[in-house]
């Protein structure tokens, strides 16, 4: 570890101590075949040529890509924040357009490295100010989008959503459709994330009008659909989620994106909450699913299908824990399965109580497999909830089910007798009124 921690230092001092390269063709090919300790240096060395010539520039903006791949390479997350800061002088050399793709690109890379949330929030602020300083109102739009998107994966809901309110009025004044699709699809999300449906509904509906007016590419298309598809299965609309879903999947296979899988998993989930999960064997042993989709994501859809299928608790149970990252981790897959699992625990409770009018918790919980805290604690819940009726004796450890008490059939027809007696006097009063006039 100290070697490693050696050799960083060793090569940011070299870094601060390179002599400017010649900016040309020849310096990035021989950088592009060194390794990335031995092309940072040189590459850095290419940014230090003080020519501003167009044939310069081209190759600084060559260089400036390399290097921010190879300190991607090398995990150097510090020292892209750091090259943004040192770029700036340069960036006034070039149009605002490829200052905005070299920005954009140097976070991207950012991104990339595992654990640097934290470090993209501070850099996306430092340079949203920079922005604002120099009037770059099209890149400082569009990082403040990515910051929002960041804010919200830190839960930061509150500044996420301050941040993108003001930013939505200004998009929409200046009338960049495709940006305000991207800013009211995590508008959407983010709501969203607050259980807020009814404002997450209108913002997906806005992104869909501006997305209309404008060409969407295949990915945001693809990422419209997997929102609408969640949002449809948070009312409980399985078939037409399964239907955004689909599409959803299609887009990201056909582009060879990695949230493919997601539009996948959550199709599978649609089809066991619809009471078919016999369908997820069939459509993870399907050409197009079984020769490019393989793993835990949908061995753990597999899993929970099985147990379904087999109206196993113990089964569920099993899943859940072999595939914790994959279904509790993942919050629309685990709030779905939450009431799965309930409705799945009260049928089989349901069915093993029925010949019985007095029964041993113990027993009962021996049956379902299940501990018989847990299992008292259930049927407590589903006696309130008035799904059958009984009580628990708690002292003798039995629950006591009682006879469906019969309704008695003199309360409606009494009621339906008052109803109409009712639309008789109001029948008399109309006429008496016409008489009197």
């Amino acid at each position: 570890m100290s070697l490693k921690l050696a050799e960083t230092s060793h090569l940011k001092a070299i870094t601060m101590s390179s002599q400017h390269v010649p900016a040309t063709e020849d310096s990035i090919s021989a950088a592009k075949e060194k390794t990335a300790a031995e092309a940072i240096p040189l590459l850095y060395g290419i940014l230090e040529d003080p020519s501003s010539s167009s044939e310069a520039l081209k190759i600084k903006e060559l260089a400036i890509t390399d290097l921010s791949d190879r300190l991607r390479e090398v995990g150097r997350a510090e020292e892209l924040q750091s090259l943004l800061t040192k770029l700036r002088p340069f960036f006034s050399l070039i149009p605002k357009a490829k200052t905005a793709k070299l920005v954009r690109g140097i976070i991207d890379s950012v991104a990339k490295i595992p654990g640097t949330s934290d470090l993209q929030i501070s850099l996306c602020k430092e340079i949203v100010q920079w922005t604002r300083a120099e009037k770059r109102t099209f890149l400082r739009q569009r990082i403040e989008a990515r910051l929002a998107a960041l804010l919200m994966e830190s839960k930061e809901y509150s500044e996420a959503l301050n941040l993108l309110s003001g930013l939505i009025k200004e998009v929409r004044r200046l009338d960049d459709k495709l940006l305000l699709v991207e800013i009211d699809l995590l508008e959407s999300k983010l709501h969203f994330s607050l259980r807020n449906l009814p404002k997450a509904k209108a913002a997906l509906t806005a992104a869909r009008t501006a997305a209309n007016a404008v060409y969407v590419p295949p990915a945001q298309q693809g990422t419209i659909d997997l929102q609408s598809g969640i949002l449809h299965a948070e009312e409980k609309d399985y078939k037409t989620a399964y239907s955004y879903f689909f599409e959803a999947f299609e887009a990201f296979n056909t582009l060879g994106d990695p949230q493919a899988i997601y539009g996948l998993k959550y199709m599978l989930l649609c089809k066991i909450m619809v009471n078919q999960a016999e369908d997820v064997a069939g459509i993870i042993s399907s050409p197009k699913v079984g020769l490019q989709y393989k793993g835990p994501e949908l061995d753990a859809m597999k899993a929970i299908a099985d147990a379904h299928s087999k109206r196993s608790l113990k089964l569920f149970e099993t899943a859940l824990q072999n595939f914790k990252n994959e279904l509790d981790e993942d919050p629309i897959v685990h709030r779905h399965l939450s009431a799965l699992y309930d409705t799945l625990q009260e049928q089989n409770l349901c069915r093993l109580i029925e010949p019985f009018s007095r029964v041993e918790i113990a027993h009962i919980a021996e049956l379902i497999e299940l501990p018989s805290h847990q299992v008292e604690k259930k049927l407590s819940q589903m006696i309130l909830d008035k799904k059958f009726a009984g009580t628990l004796d708690q002292g003798a450890g039995c629950l006591i089910i009682f006879d469906d008490p019969k309704t008695d059939a003199i309360y409606p027809a009494t009621l339906e007798t008052i109803s109409n007696m009712e639309k008789v006097v109001d029948s008399l009063y109309a006429r008496s009124a016409k008489i009197m006039a």
